[in-house]
C-alpha cells in the first residue's frame, strides 16, 4: 500500500501530514494497512450481538509509535462515531495521547490531542518550539471510539520515521479482557487508562480486550484472545456479569483459553469492591455473590492441580478509596493510578518473559 503525505495549513503552522498506517500499531491483532480496529472484519458474521462488535472497532488501548526530530507535531483524525457521554471527557472518549522516551527510558507526557466538538474530524497542535532532535513518540488513540484515517503533521523541514526502538517489546504482551473498567472508563484522557499506563512502565505491548457493559465471557472473545502469543491473560469481566451468568460462562471460558494456550499464566480478578456498596445493600449482595462464585472456580481449579493461574481479591484493586471512581463504578484517574500499582508487580512476577 502506498501512503501519502499531506501539506496543510494550521493556526499559521505549516505542516506536512504523513499517513500513521504506515508506523507500527501496538495493540491490535489487525494489520495496520486494514485500519484501526481491534477486532477483523471476519469476527463481525460471529459476534452474536451488534453492540459487542461495535466496541471491538473502537480503539481501547491502541498505540502508534514513530521518530521524529520535530520542533512541533499536530495531528488530524476522523473518528467513527462522534460519542459522548456524560461522565467521561472528550479527550478520553475520542482524543489522543502523547508521550516521548526520555534518556531514561521512561515515557513523558508530551501533551493530550483535544477533538474537536461536534465533529467528526478533527485537527490538533499537539505541541510546537521544541528543539529540533530525534525522538521516540508513543500516541496513543481513543478509548470510547474509532478512528477512519489518522495523521501526523510535522513542520516543513522534520523528518518522521518508525521507532528506532524496540519500546515497549512486542514479546509475551499482556492481554486484558474486561469491561467498560478495562476499555478506559472514565480516564480523563487515553494515556491514564490501566493498561495504557502499564504498557509504558512495564515498556511491554498490551492488548485491551474491555467492552463496555459486555464483556460477558462471549466464546467469540475467547477464540480471539488465544490468536495471541501472550505473557499473561488477566479477566478482569466480573462488573458485566450476574453470579447466574459466571457459573455458567467462567468455566467454558476459561477451559477454551487453557486448552490453546495451555503454559500462559491467567489472573483472576474478583469486582472492585465499588463505594456505592457502602450504601446500597441490595447492589453489594450481588457483587459479594459474583465474587464468591470466582473465588469457588478457582479454588477448584486449584483442587484440580491447575498451574499458572493467580487471584486479586476485589478490596485490592483500589484500596477502598471512595476518590477512585467518577460515579461508583468508573474509575478516575486516581482509579486507574492505584488498579496499574497493584497489578504492576504481578505481571512483573508472574507472566511470562
Amino acid at each position: 500500500m502506498t501512503f501519502v503525505c499531506i501539506t496543510f495549513m494550521c493556526s499559521a503552522q505549516k505542516f506536512e501530514y504523513h499517513d500513521a498506517r504506515q508506523f507500527p500499531l501496538y495493540g491490535s491483532v489487525v494489520p495496520v494497512e486494514e485500519g484501526f480496529t481491534r477486532f477483523p472484519d471476519s469476527l463481525k458474521s460471529q459476534v452474536k450481538r451488534e453492540l459487542l462488535y461495535t466496541l471491538g472497532t473502537n480503539t481501547a488501548g491502541m498505540s502508534i509509535r514513530f521518530s521524529s526530530d520535530a520542533t512541533s507535531l499536530s495531528a488530524k483524525w476522523l473518528s467513527t462515531l462522534e460519542l459522548e457521554m456524560n461522565h467521561m471527557t472528550p479527550v478520553g472518549i475520542r482524543g489522543l495521547d502523547l508521550y516521548t522516551l526520555d534518556e531514561n527510558n521512561e515515557w513523558t507526557f508530551v501533551n493530550s490531542v483535544r477533538p474537536t466538538c461536534n465533529k467528526k474530524s478533527s485537527n490538533y497542535t499537539i505541541i510546537s518550539g521544541m528543539e529540533k532532535k530525534m525522538r521516540e513518540y508513543l500516541l496513543f488513540l481513543p478509548l470510547y471510539d474509532g478512528i477512519d484515517s489518522l495523521y501526523i503533521g510535522v513542520d516543513s523541514a522534520a523528518i518522521i520515521q518508525g521507532p528506532k526502538v524496540d519500546i515497549p517489546s512486542r514479546k509475551k504482551p499482556i492481554v486484558v479482557y474486561g469491561t467498560s473498567i478495562t476499555q478506559g472508563a472514565c480516564a480523563s484522557r487515553p494515556g491514564m487508562a490501566y493498561t495504557n499506563i502499564l504498557e509504558r512502565e512495564l515498556n511491554r505491548e498490551f492488548y485491551n480486550f474491555g467492552f463496555s457493559g459486555n464483556g460477558q465471557l462471549d466464546m467469540e472473545v475467547a477464540q480471539l484472545l488465544v490468536t495471541i502469543d501472550a505473557g499473561m491473560i488477566i479477566f478482569d469481566c466480573l462488573p458485566n456479569n450476574t453470579a447466574e451468568q459466571l457459573k455458567e460462562r467462567i468455566e467454558p471460558f476459561y477451559r477454551y483459553v487453557r486448552k490453546h494456550r495451555p503454559n500462559v499464566p491467567i489472573l483472576f480478578i474478583e469486582s472492585p469492591i465499588f463505594p456505592i456498596m457502602r450504601y446500597n445493600a441490595e447492589t453489594a449482595k450481588q457483587i459479594n455473590a459474583k465474587n464468591v462464585v470466582l473465588k469457588e472456580f478457582f479454588e477448584k481449579l486449584k483442587e484440580e492441580g491447575a498451574k499458572d493461574i493467580y487471584y486479586m481479591n476485589g478490596e485490592d484493586v483500589f484500596g477502598g478509596s471512595v476518590e477512585s471512581t467518577v460515579d461508583n463504578y468508573h474509575f478516575t484517574d486516581i482509579g486507574f493510578r492505584y488498579f496499574a500499582d497493584v497489578l504492576k508487580p504481578l505481571i512483573q512476577k508472574y507472566s511470562l518473559k
